[in-house]
């Protein structure tokens, strides 16, 4: 082997088609673009035009909402919280809120609040203060000897008390 004999795989690089240069290439004229108007232009198409039909998004009907005033609440479940415990992350004997977990890195951020949920089994006695709680979440906690609070909804900033 020598060094002149090394090569790329066969098709591993492939040129660049030069569109509009001449009748030759078979992209020349029109650059394969058919004919004029507005799809042969740059930056303009119609987006769901249909030739005249009526368009897919106005022949269906229109369906449900969005409650803007909607609260998406943090989720964490009992497992979760037992892992951070036996980790060491959150401290047994304080309050563990939304910036407790937050700073200790359970959950990425607030949200709107916290909502407490019963998936798996809590060992440790914790005191807990969430803006929502599940009744298998709750009566898991109180069965492990600690205690939920439920907070009021985090208010946002401008709305009427």
């Amino acid at each position: 082997m020598k060094l002149s004999d090394i090569a790329d795989n066969a098709g591993s690089r492939k040129k660049r088609m030069r569109v509009g240069r001449g009748i030759g290439s078979g992209k020349g004229k029109q650059a394969g673009r058919g004919g004029k108007g507005q799809t042969a232009r740059s930056g303009v198409r119609i987006k769901g035009f249909e030739g005249g039909q009526m368009p897919m998004h106005r022949r269906l009907p229109k369906r449900g909402f969005n409650n803007i005033f909607r609260i998406e609440f943090a989720e964490i479940n009992l497992d979760r919280l037992q892992e951070a415990v036996d980790a060491k992350k959150i401290d047994t004997g304080s309050v563990v809120n939304v910036e407790a977990l937050v700073k200790a890195g359970v959950l990425r951020r607030a949200k709107g609040g916290l909502r407490l949920l019963g998936r798996g089994e809590l060992k440790a006695k914790l005191n807990i203060e969430v803006h929502g709680a599940s009744k298998t979440a709750i009566e898991a906690v109180e069965k492990a000897g600690g205690s939920v609070k439920i907070l009021a909804p985090a208010k946002e900033e401008g709305e009427a008390a």
